[in-house]
């Protein structure tokens, strides 16, 4: 009943927020980014890439205007309740352009040239993120944290639905070699000086197989790939051990966020056979604490916040001192070391949770309740239980009346 009273007060986001306004705000601040995707295009222009997958990597260059801080919370996202966006009052698009490759380099090249230290910042969404999810809030955590970096996105294909997990995590193996192959480029390029790294959720699944696979491939990894931060890791524990391992020495700073209450990365335990998730680990208890030390991780705990919505799966997006402690010690040059530190910031917009073990109807059982406040799963709902030969529960099929994130996440308007 509670659902349904969040959903009674919530009004839907409208979508296709990547259209170019031509107005814009005096007061409102703009950040520019490079976005690198395996996402396949999107029919709507306004959309510019799918949740399905492309047969190549695409390239876009993203400019996106940010109300001031008096208008909005730091570390919210203020999605526009209509088009077009009023760029005073919310998140607007100013420029939305696929490139090529070619200047696609050229203008990391220039934008790296500009900075102060020449430093990339690469960021990896998570699960169930539309790729305007994931450019909003990169630009939000790029403007909130004041970080001198060059922001690049790399955004992979995710169909944005609860339902979609076994897809989505395909997905990001399916990006693999994209994303090493962007690692490797960077290392490569002279201009770069430093490249940190950050990923959330499934996210640092894809992030540290391509750390792993240049490690490999290379014999190390370079020394200029200084910080990779791990937020609320959708990882077993046992393959990260391996992974850290065939990463060999020396390796970047790990930073890991943690937070034990986290419903999302509970259920992702159930569907992965009841081995721990990276996320949710106790750090302070063995084997944990002894490995941790040993590989030289920083710990962040999370845990007594309260924050991150119903499931304690996005607590950055909340905090500004956790995004702003990120920018700080990005800009200075310096690790993040804050151990057991008790404040958090989410980083990517809410996953809102994995609770679907994909192609099983014991998985749409579970998920059927999430249906309730995420739109994008009421709207795939009967398709997928569909495919199952199973019945759709009532009450659960075609409702469209709340946003993707509504009632789970409410840094999408639902609270505005």
């Amino acid at each position: 009943m509670s659902a349904l009273v969040i959903l009674a007060g919530c009004a839907s986001r409208p979508t296709g927020v990547l259209s170019p306004v031509a107005d814009t705000s005096p007061s409102a601040s703009s950040v520019e980014m490079l976005v690198a995707t395996t996402r396949g295009r999107a029919s709507n222009p306004g959309e510019m890439f799918s949740g399905e997958r492309g047969a190549a990597p695409a390239f876009a260059e993203i400019t996106v205007s940010i109300p001031p801080d008096n208008v909005r919370k730091v570390g919210e996202v203020a999605w526009p309740r209509k088009l077009p966006p009023d760029p005073a009052t919310d998140f607007a698009t100013l420029r939305a352009e696929e490139v090529s490759r070619e200047r696609a380099e050229s203008w990391l090249s220039k934008s790296v040239a500009k900075s102060s230290g020449r430093s990339v910042l690469v960021f990896v969404h998570g699960f169930n993120n539309r790729f305007e999810d994931a450019v909003y809030r990169f630009a939000q955590i790029v403007h909130d944290s004041g970080a001198n970096s060059v922001p690049v996105l790399v955004t992979w294909p995710s169909r944005g639905s609860l339902l979609a997990y076994g897809y989505d995590r395909e997905s990001t193996n399916y990006t693999r070699n994209a994303l090493e192959n962007l690692f490797q480029y960077l290392a490569r390029d002279p201009d770069v000086k430093e490249v940190s790294v950050l990923a959330h959720s499934m996210g640092n699944w894809l992030a540290l197989e391509s750390l792993r696979q240049m490690a490999i491939r290379n014999g190390n990894l370079p020394p200029k790939f200084k910080n990779v931060m791990l937020a609320a890791p959708d990882v077993d524990v046992d393959v990260f051990r391996s992974q850290i391992a065939d990463m060999g020495t020396p390796r970047p700073q790990f930073t890991l966020f943690v937070s034990r209450d986290d419903r999302a990365l509970a259920v992702s335990r159930r569907v992965w056979g009841n081995v721990a998730r990276l996320g949710s680990i106790d750090p302070e208890q063995e084997p944990y604490k002894t490995e941790l030390a040993s590989n030289n991780i920083s710990v962040i705990d999370l845990t007594k916040i309260e924050a991150g919505g119903d499931l304690h799966h996005s607590k950055f997006a909340e905090s500004p001192e956790i995004v702003q402690l990120i920018g700080t010690r990005l800009s200075s040059g310096q690790t993040l070391t804050d151990n057991r530190l008790g404040l958090g910031d989410h980083i990517v917009t809410a996953t809102a949770g994995v609770a679907a073990a994909a192609g099983t109807t014991a998985g749409l059982v579970i998920a059927a309740p999430v249906a309730v406040l995420d739109q994008n799963t009421r709207d795939n709902y009967a398709s997928h239980v569909g495919a199952l030969g199973a019945t759709v529960p009532v009450g659960h099929a075609g409702r469209s009346t709340a946003s993707n994130d509504c009632g789970a996440n409410k840094t999408n308007g639902c609270d505005r």
